[in-house]
């Protein structure tokens, strides 16, 4: 599994990066539970809730977005999308 990881803000990327699950024999949830924490850990931000809607949207188109409402803490960007390829 690959997974792609933009930060935005004012409509424009500030930051991207690529992780790629490293077990691909694991379960789907597994594999993008993974991809999602190394995205994150690329892109210095913490690991945003996850929510029904993402998992709807993620199901329905594969990539879903996470904007300051999904963080424990201030962030710096107005929205965190992700995306499988």
């Amino acid at each position: 599994m690959k997974l792609h990881g933009r930060l935005v803000r004012q409509g424009k990327l500030i930051k991207e990066a690529w992780a790629e699950s490293q077990d691909a024999s694991g379960e789907f949830r597994e594999q993008l539970e993974e991809c999602l924490i190394l995205l994150c850990k690329e892109l210095d931000i913490e690991v945003p809730l996850w929510l029904k809607k993402n998992s709807k949207e993620f199901g329905i188109y594969r990539k879903t977005s996470f904007d300051s409402n999904h963080f424990g803490e201030a962030v710096s960007f107005d929205r965190f999308e992700i995306a499988l390829y």
